[in-house]
């Protein structure tokens, strides 16, 4: 398998060494769940759910959460954190590349998940996001902006790998999903890094 291995990421957690968790949600899910893309009521999945942050805010928001991560020591931080604020959500140790919901959701919320996998990875990921969602539904995606000077010599390096907005544009074509026009909010991660958050619309297409 190209990319990080499940031990890979254990081996970070157990260590502690997780650069991009910023203790917190991420700031961008609070303006959506204030704009409304993200509301109470909503089935919403995070995939790649990692220490739980965006987890237990959307819990406390009213919303139906399924998270998922096949890292144990990241379900176990999830699991921990919803006890520990009180929350309540469905937390599945699972590798989203192969898992299947048991109906389609309303909001998928992408943030730490599509830059963890290799590029390899993200045409299957991209094909499994539009199966897990019902048509209409939302895509709430933080993309990562992680740049290096390598890549102009062709070379992938990654986590965290650069999801150039050209490239989300042929992965989330516009056949299949409704993008909202630039610009798009850019949004700083104490790491140095950049997102971009776009919410995308799963269009009635099979």
């Amino acid at each position: 398998m190209p990319g990080p291995t499940p031990s890979f990421w254990q081996q970070r957690f157990d260590a502690g060494d997780v650069p991009w968790d910023r203790g917190q949600s991420n700031p961008q899910l609070g303006a959506w769940l204030a704009a409304g893309a993200l509301h109470a009521g909503q089935s919403v999945i995070v995939p790649g759910c990692g220490s739980g942050h965006e987890v237990a805010a959307l819990a406390a928001a009213g919303c139906k959460v399924i998270a998922l991560d096949y890292v144990a020591a990241a379900v176990e931080l999830t699991r921990q954190r919803l006890h520990d604020s009180g929350q309540q959500a469905e937390v599945r140790c699972a590798d989203v590349l192969q898992w299947k919901p048991d109906a389609t959701c309303d909001a998928v919320y992408e943030q730490t998940c599509l830059c963890a996998l290799h590029p390899d990875q993200w045409t299957h990921y991209a094909a499994q996001l539009q199966a897990w969602l019902r048509p209409g539904g939302v895509l709430c995606a933080l993309f990562m902006q992680a740049r290096r000077d390598s890549a102009g010599q062709g070379v992938i390096e990654g986590p965290p790998y650069h999801c150039d907005i050209n490239a989300m544009r042929s992965l989330f074509r516009s056949s299949h999903w409704g993008w909202p026009k630039p610009p798009y909010a850019a949004v700083a991660h104490p790491r140095g890094w950049v997102e971009l958050a776009v919410v995308l619309t799963r269009r009635a297409v099979d």
